[in-house]
């Protein structure tokens, strides 16, 4: 298994030379060569398998011959035995066709665990392996990080620095990445937004001066082992629900694009999906490019879902990628022309590819709040904010597909308790691993939204590279 860039400049890289470069040496991101299929028999072989069971399976063939299978079954045991419910992601049926996948069971109560806490062991790994030293620089909209931090803490081999946006996360998201004593860890905060802090980052990683000399490596979704990862909940989810023999369809809240286009890599591998249906909130690049072939850049609002506070979806380019028959130039100058005007459109046959599998919608900040106390009323399931848009795009899609629909909870209510406490008038407790957050003693660092300010930051605290 080899792998190319979106930007079609940077040749083909191992799975080991992916994962430490994260973004590619010409801007693009990293896909496959080719796609991966599953072998007939090979959904149904799943089924009984324990989600590391199964995770192995998935994710094999992406790892090229990078290790053992045994030792690759090492690293995924370990990765997850930190989750609180046996499932790993277990699934809750809500009503007779909506089915909610909590992806929270992590150590830091955030989807983003499943991905990373595997990032953290691969990174282990490949470093002795290579006797090698990496910088993870990484932005964060306020679950990334905190994920990112808790598989990266006290790794000889690793220094990790997450910028985040100053006053733009929840309380709990931002104590959960000051609050790390291990002084291997850096958490930024950043005066702008996160996509002030995702520019800064690929910045730092386009100065191929300064990537080269600090060894940086990526713990956003622009990583593929992030992709990679995530692949594997939409697997289980589905087989559980009765694939290959039954669709299935997925409703995901997201702001980045990359949680969704982990289950189009499914798809792409196999995985019969009938329809991806994208959450967004009032942040709603994603949800108006699926309605109007045009995606169209505008001010960043705050909202109640803050990781979602995003309209510059990185990962969109993988997809784009696709669309656009793996033409980098052709990906080039699309994203030349969104970062000169704003904006870029496809094409009508485009459009119409694309829409055959995605639908989006927005949801607003009353509905978010109202789909909480609603849920709660009805099942008593406590959603955060992220997990309510989530199920309501379900919801407004129930009466377009025959099929299941399995919405996404990608964090626990604790880490959002003021809307919920208003929504619900119970206040979600944090677990007991957690009680004791905000009596933690914080290490803040401020910086204006300047890259030489960062690199300067970034360069005085790194173990490598400094001088």
């Amino acid at each position: 298994m080899n792998y190319v860039s979106t930007r079609g400049q940077a040749g083909t890289k191992s799975f080991e030379d992916v994962l430490l470069a994260g973004l590619a040496g010409d801007g693009g991101l990293f896909v496959p060569e080719t796609w991966p299929s599953f072998a007939p028999g090979f959904l149904e072989s799943l089924a009984g398998k324990t989600y590391q069971e199964a995770a192995v399976e998935v994710m094999l063939p992406f790892l090229g011959d990078s290790m053992t299978k045994a030792e690759f079954a090492g690293l995924v045991d370990a990765a997850y035995a930190r989750f609180a419910h046996q499932a790993v992601t277990p699934l809750i049926q809500l009503d007779q066709k909506i089915w909610l996948m909590e992806l929270f069971q992590g150590p830091t109560l955030a989807f983003k665990d499943v991905a990373l806490q595997l990032l953290g062991q691969l990174f282990d790994h490949i470093l002795a392996k290579r006797g090698r030293r990496i910088t993870v620089v990484g932005a964060t909209s306020g679950d990334t990080g905190s994920a990112a931090i808790e598989a990266c803490r006290d790794r000889e081999a690793v220094d990790i620095f997450i910028l985040y946006p100053s006053g733009r996360t929840s309380d709990v998201q931002r104590k959960q990445m000051t609050t790390v004593p291990s002084a291997n860890v850096h958490a930024v905060a950043v005066e702008g937004n996160f996509d002030d802090c995702q520019a800064l980052v690929k910045a730092m990683f386009n100065d191929a001066a300064f990537r080269d000399t600090h060894a940086l490596a990526a713990v956003n979704s622009i990583n593929w082992a992030r992709i990679m990862a995530q692949i594997v909940y939409y697997v289980v989810a589905a087989v559980a629900l009765g694939a290959p023999q039954r669709k299935v369809s997925f409703a995901v809240p997201t702001g980045n694009f990359g949680n969704v286009y982990a289950a189009y890599a499914a798809k792409r591998m196999g995985l019969p999906i009938d329809r991806l249906i994208v959450g967004t909130n009032s942040n709603d690049i994603l949800a108006r490019f699926f309605a109007t072939a045009e995606m169209r850049k505008e001010a960043v609002v705050p909202t109640y879902s803050p990781s979602m506070d995003i309209q510059i979806s990185s990962n969109f380019e993988r997809l784009l990628f696709e669309l656009l028959g793996r033409d980098g130039a052709l990906v080039e100058a699309k994203l030349a022309e969104f970062q000169a005007t704003g904006a870029f459109g496809v094409s009508p046959e485009i459009f119409a590819e694309v829409t055959g599998l995605f639908s989006g919608t927005a949801v607003d900040n009353p509905t978010t709040k109202a789909t909480i106390a609603d849920i709660y009323k009805k099942t008593g399931t406590v959603l955060d904010p992220h997990s309510a848009v989530g199920v309501k795009a379900a919801e407004r899609a129930a009466g377009d597909t025959a099929t299941p629909i399995v919405a996404l909870a990608c964090a626990h209510a604790a880490k959002f308790p003021e809307v919920v406490t208003e929504a619900t008038g119970v206040h979600p407790a944090l677990p007991p691993h957690m009680a004791d957050l905000f009596d933690r003693p914080e290490r803040i660092v401020t910086l204006p939204n300047d890259l030489k300010t960062v690199q300067a930051h970034v360069h005085g605290h790194a173990r490598i590279g400094r001088n």
